[in-house]
């Protein structure tokens, strides 16, 4: 198959790993006023999925023992695909949280999997997870930012706002479907297993936890957090934009630089210290503008490295595929809670103040993590 399919297909699946949970979070106040949905319920919209992606991991190796890699991986993307329709059919909050379930499932097979893709076809290169992470940024900026606008032309049409997405995964299945052909491993081997007993395949898993829990924390709290240091409304949708649009030439950039000059300690601290920078110039109450930059530039280097990790610290794709499905068994777990976390410090000290001084713990425990992960001691283990 023609190297430009493969990277075709790796970047339309990607496409449509977030728009299930992004196109929801900008609707949530209509969605409550529209269908008297509870504060509590409202969160269960974005909550759910990345719970999932989490919790439904490591079926996936199950899964790709029965069905193969490639079919799997459409299995996944038709259970997105179908979650995302759905929500065209009946606009009432069973739906919606039933959908949220579905594609977080959905979402979880498909992620992991798509690592054990890049490690099957492109074995040398895994610098090409960049087309990986930085096509899931573009899916989820997309349906972000196109949410309210699509809610204004449709007439206020909230069931074609949220399933017009559906038309990304008919797609992607249309791409998928020349892989159905491919045959499934008749053998069981022992790396489909998950490597709870590896030391450095449980780094990576803290490693994921901490970068994503630091990830989803910035781009729930980053709007209140504008809004509480007198910044408008529309200055802190902006800036939570700017976070994100920020991650996508980052995410294209510091793969290949990895690839090309190694140096995988270098590159994770640098993206941490960028981190460190955004978050001390809030506490610093600086312009917002450049400390959300550099929070970008952080988030928008780290995700694609712990993509990559597991794909390069591994011989196979079955074995890429179970570290990938470990790592975000645990990393999104961990990473479900750091907003969790930001809103009970907030509601306990009435400051933002001390929920930015956790997330600096987060980052500064994660760089050590980064250190032992790129630690001589632990890179023999795991060639051993």
């Amino acid at each position: 198959m023609k190297k430009f399919y493969l990277l075709f297909a790796i970047f339309i699946a990607a496409l449509n790993l977030r728009p299930i949970i992004t196109s929801v979070a900008p609707l949530l106040g209509t969605l409550q006023d529209d269908l008297g949905m509870s504060a509590l319920t409202a969160s269960l919209l974005t909550t759910f999925p990345v719970l999932c992606m989490g919790i439904f991991a490591p079926m996936t190796t199950v899964l790709r023992d029965r069905f193969g890699l490639e079919r799997t991986i459409f299995i996944a993307l038709l259970l997105i695909t179908g979650a995302t329709a759905l929500r065209g059919t009946v606009g009432s909050v069973t739906v919606l949280v039933v959908t949220a379930l579905i594609g977080g499932i959905g979402i979880s097979l498909a992620g992991p999997l798509l690592s054990g893709f890049i490690k099957k076809y492109f074995p040398t290169k895994p610098g090409i997870v960049s087309i990986y992470s930085a096509s899931m940024t573009v899916g989820a900026a997309l349906a972000s930012a196109s949410a309210i606008p699509l809610y204004n032309r449709t007439s206020h049409n909230l069931t074609l706002t949220l399933s017009c997405w559906a038309i990304l995964g008919v797609i992607a299945l249309i791409v998928w479907s020349a892989f159905l052909k491919t045959k499934a491993n008749s053998q069981r081997s022992a790396s489909s297993k998950l490597p709870f007993r590896n030391k450095k395949a449980l780094l990576l898993t803290l490693f994921f936890g901490l970068m994503a829990s630091m990830f989803y924390s910035i781009t729930a709290w980053i709007s209140p957090i504008a809004h509480n240091f007198g910044y408008s409304p529309s200055s802190a949708a902006m800036l939570l934009t700017v976070f994100t649009l920020i991650q996508i030439p980052v995410s294209l950039i510091v793969p290949g630089l990895v690839s090309k000059f190694g140096k995988r300690r270098f590159f994770l601290v640098l993206c941490s210290v960028f981190e460190l920078i955004g978050i001390v110039m809030l506490l610093l109450k600086l312009p917002m503008l450049p400390a959300v930059i550099a929070l970008g530039i952080g988030a928008g280097g780290l995700f694609p490295l712990a993509l990559m990790l597991p794909i390069v610290e591994t011989n196979t794709s079955e074995e890429a595929g179970t570290w990938s499905a470990l790592s975000q068994f645990g990393g999104y777990i961990i990473g479900s809670m750091g907003p969790l976390m930001i809103g009970v410090i907030y509601d306990h000290s009435g400051s933002f103040v001390a929920a930015l001084i956790a997330m600096l713990v987060i980052v500064v425990v994660m760089i050590g993590v980064q250190m032992l992960i790129t630690g001589r001691k632990t890179e023999v283990q795991a060639n051993s």
